[in-house]
């Protein structure tokens, strides 16, 4: 059962999104949505109050599973 999704947007700084294409381009396994739902999801889990959802999601997309 795939979790429901949301679209956001959001600007980020050009060396920031050079990087990111960067990795991109070497990594064709991931996408750019995969490396958000990862770096965020670490994000909350090293910084929020321990939710074991974000610890799934990140996981799941280090993993790639859905």
């Amino acid at each position: 059962m795939d979790s429901p999704t949301v679209s956001i947007l959001s600007e980020i700084p050009k060396e920031l999104h050079d990087t990111l294409k960067n990795y991109l381009s070497r990594h064709p396994d991931w996408d750019q949505d995969r490396v958000i739902t990862a770096a965020l999801s670490l994000f909350l889990l090293q910084s929020g109050d321990g939710d074991r959802r974000a610890a799934r999601i990140y996981l799941d997309s280090l993993f790639r599973r859905n």
